[in-house]
């Protein structure tokens, strides 16, 4: 493509066409059912307020009811029937979108008007005459067969709105060519393609003006669109002839009828599209002479260039942030590939896991097998070195020497010539677009290289952003996993502990009732503890609600827990236990359950920290103060043989601990917790002889305010 040629694509670019009305998108996807009912068809209208006015003001009208009463939008469509509806939402919908390019209000549409109308009703009772199963397809493709005209119009006003006014033909699109180095066949395609409607219709376009030889052979709706506008040239006088009809199989008396009823038909939509299309005159048959641009300054042509470039490279980054996944970004740097540069061939490799190899990303029939291919980076070959150096580089088919990869990707490739361009994103080379060219391009290409690589750069740009979201909550994803997985445990292990005391003073209280003993304190206990379990799990899920600061006892907790122990036949026999408190006032400000799961936890370590036997000391050695604030100081104490140092530096964290299993550790980093929630403070102190958990509990205000200084010593 030269470099005009390739102009005038990055202008069709910029000029923003407008986007394809959804409602022709339903319609059309409707119209290919076998459930386009009227019933459907109201529905679908019913939601455009201004198809739903324009269908209502048609069957008003005189032309079709004569009654006084006005009718609602199904009567409406009825009474149209639904070859007339379907047109008339079809032409409306076009109407629209066409209306809606730019510079399209500074011409005189209605010759243009006429002509897409004629060849839509013609190519419609084509269709019908030839049993193409989609006749309001072929209808919508006599609409848009001329939208490259407005689509050129917006792209180029001042080079192209002279040739606008001249008449439809393969004249026009010579002109067109030697003008702006595309077709108005080309540019209506290239819009059809944007709006992803079907590529037989986009074809049907493309080859509207195309010699009924050529198209022999071809689909249906292609040869029914290029004879609908063969009809649509012709003057009204000139006699039919078999000939004509022959790209369709049809005779002059099969199409006879078709002509004689389209002026009728083209009438009734323009007067439903408000277009006035009575007494026009003809288009232009000769076309104008080639617009000659003025001369510019070499600097200025550059510079426009540079923001032409510019501007593209920004819409085609955020065109790529819009994607939803890598395979999208890759299809739409190919897309673009083509746009930017004419680009028709073009893959993208990528690197693979250990980053010393680019692998084809597949995709289509021709290049599936790409992603077996690998081509290193490690090595001397001309692509490894392109990658290095961060800079395109050409492989000529005639050139070399190649490694086989490279000619392996040459001959798949079946071109002259293949571009390859390296994605530097973040410092580094993360794939290569490759592209087979004819040798003759290579050339533009070259002076093209600063914009082919920023177009490259920032593909790399948007795929490595992409990547580092996808690591980000990856790693967020994990964490929450590890988060969830940690809480469990803690969980288990917290449960487990009024569980373990349950299930051992069961067997005390089973002992009881054999010996026709009263257990009520005994039931009392395991009401308790089930409360206990209920509370942990409650707080687990997130469904305990707040409560006010309550007092506790600490006294009767320590003595209850104690005197537990001690019935349950959880403590060893070579294990004893007891607790010692003062007669100072001992209430506390905390949850019960909360210092209850605290001393436990503390009791079980003990408990295990002596696997031969030994002594356990709980004790409330009264109020203390800290900070300028009283606490109750408890103590528990063991003779084991102490805490190895190099767990006493994490003691509070998981895994801090000596035990097996698969909650070793969590129950200190438990108490840890606990202790902090309930605005208190824990110490540890261990030697050979033992180790002693010093924990202060905050003192309820009736008993920090008789705490003298001669009741509280002060602690650090």
């Amino acid at each position: 493509m030269s470099e005009s040629g390739q102009n005038i694509h990055n202008r069709l670019l910029l000029a923003r066409l407008p986007a394809l009305p959804q409602i022709l998108v339903k319609l059309m996807a409707l119209f290919q059912t076998d459930e386009a009912g009227m019933a459907e068809l109201a529905r679908l209208i019913a939601n455009d307020a201004a198809l739903s006015t324009k269908v209502l003001t048609a069957v008003n009208s005189a032309a079709y009811y004569q009654g006084r009463r006005k009718v609602g939008l199904i009567h409406a469509l009825t009474m149209l029937g639904a070859d007339m509806v379907k047109a008339l939402v079809l032409s409306e919908s076009v109407f629209q979108t066409f209306n809606s390019f730019s510079h399209a209000g500074s011409v005189d549409l209605r010759n243009f008007w006429k002509h897409s109308l004629t060849v839509a009703v013609m190519a419609r009772e084509i269709a019908k005459k030839v049993a193409y199963a989609q006749v309001e397809e072929a209808y919508l493709a006599g609409l848009l067969h001329d939208g490259g005209r407005l689509a050129l119009l917006a792209a180029a006003p001042s080079q192209y709105s002279a040739y606008f006014e001249a008449e439809d033909s393969q004249q026009l699109c010579d002109a067109e060519q030697q003008l702006l180095q595309i077709s108005h066949a080309e540019a209506g395609a290239w819009l059809v393609e944007r709006w992803q409607l079907d590529t037989f219709l986009a074809d049907a376009i493309l080859y509207h003006h195309e010699s009924a030889e050529r198209l022999t052979g071809t689909h249906a709706l292609i040869r029914i669109v290029r004879l609908a506008q063969q009809l649509g040239e012709m003057e009204a006088t000139e006699t039919l002839t078999d000939d004509v009809g022959a790209i369709c199989n049809l005779s002059a008396s099969d199409l006879q009828p078709i002509v004689a009823a389209a002026e009728a038909q083209v009438m009734k939509a323009a007067q439903f599209l408000g277009v006035d299309i009575a007494a026009l005159e003809k288009p232009l048959a000769v076309v104008p002479p080639p617009f000659r641009a003025p001369k510019q300054d070499p600097a200025q042509s550059l510079l426009a260039e540079e923001v032409r470039n510019r501007s593209l490279l920004a819409e085609f980054g955020q065109l790529l942030t819009q994607q939803a996944n890598d395979m999208q970004m890759l299809a739409l740097v190919r897309q673009n590939a083509q746009i930017f540069f004419g680009l028709d061939n073009t893959v993208v490799m990528l690197l693979n896991s250990s980053g010393q190899a680019l692998v084809g990303v597949s995709y289509g029939e021709r290049h599936q097998r790409l992603a077996e291919l690998q081509i290193s980076l490690s090595g001397n070959g001309v692509i490894a070195a392109s990658a290095l150096r961060r800079a395109p580089v050409f492989l000529s088919a005639d050139g070399g020497p190649y490694s086989i990869a490279e000619q392996q990707l040459l001959r798949v490739f079946a071109a002259d010539c293949l571009l390859c361009l390296p994605m530097i994103g973040a410092g580094h080379c993360l794939g290569m677009v490759v592209s087979g060219i004819p040798q003759w391009r290579m050339t533009e290409l070259n002076n093209q290289q600063n914009f082919l690589q920023a177009f490259a750069n920032q593909a790399a740009n948007a795929l490595a952003a992409s990547a580092n979201e996808r690591g980000a909550a990856d790693q967020r994803i994990a964490e929450l996993q590890q988060e969830q997985r940690i809480s469990s445990r803690r969980v288990a292990h917290e449960v487990n502990n009024p569980l373990g005391l349950m299930k051992n003073y069961l067997s005390v209280l089973d002992d009881k009732l054999t010996r026709q003993e009263s257990v009520h304190d005994e039931i009392s206990i395991l009401n308790e503890e089930i409360d206990h379990i209920s509370n942990i799990i409650g707080e687990f899920a997130g469904i305990t609600t707040k409560t006010p600061t309550q007092v506790t006892d600490i006294n009767h907790i320590i003595t209850d827990l104690v005197h537990l122990f001690q019935q349950s036949r959880f403590m060893p026999a070579s294990v004893q236990i007891e607790s010692q408190v003062t007669s100072q006032t001992n209430e506390i400000s905390g949850s019960a359950n909360s210092v209850k799961q605290v001393l436990v936890n503390l009791i079980k370590n003990a408990i295990e920290a002596m696997p031969l036997g030994g002594q356990i000391v709980v004790q409330n050695k009264g109020l203390v103060r800290r900070e300028n604030r009283v606490f109750f100081e408890v103590c528990v104490q063991d003779s084991g043989t102490g805490i190895a140092a190099e767990i006493m530096a994490n003691l509070y964290t998981s895994g801090a601990s000596t035990k097996s299993g698969e909650n070793r550790g969590l129950g200190l980093g438990v108490v840890a917790n606990l202790v902090k929630r309930l605005n208190g403070f824990i110490n540890c102190h261990s030697t050979g002889s033992g180790t002693t958990f010093e924990i202060l509990f905050p003192a309820a205000p009736t008993a920090a305010r008789v705490a003298t200084p001669a009741l509280a010593k002060d602690v650090a």
